[in-house]
């Protein structure tokens, strides 16, 4: 394992049945920074609600602070931001078009 690499950690609430929306988050991780992190662990958590993202030790999203679960896009800019600001994300990064679908003709 290398140490050197940014380690980001999704809790997540067992009683609400999280656990799917935590590995789907972590699957979307891995696979747009598959080179950039160590690993992506997934947390249950003792404390009912829990819902948070941590990369690197810094707290990047927390369910209740955010209003509910971030969207794959807004959560891989914000683990970006964290580990490597420097990183484009291609179309994710492309500001929204007129009619506000930053999706449209993709």
């Amino acid at each position: 394992m290398n140490t050197d690499k940014p380690h980001v950690e999704i809790a997540y609430c067992v009683g609400c049945n999280w656990l799917l929306r935590a590995g789907w988050m972590a699957q979307e991780l891995l696979s747009t920074f598959q080179h950039d992190l160590a690993g992506v662990s997934l947390v249950p958590a003792e404390v009912g609600g829990t819902f948070t993202v941590h990369a690197d030790g810094a707290l990047i999203w927390e369910r209740k602070r955010d209003g509910g679960f971030p969207d794959a896009k807004e959560l891989k800019r914000r683990v970006r931001d964290i580990i490597n600001p420097e990183q484009t994300l291609g179309h994710i990064d492309r500001a929204a078009g007129p009619g506000g679908d930053d999706d449209a003709g993709a």
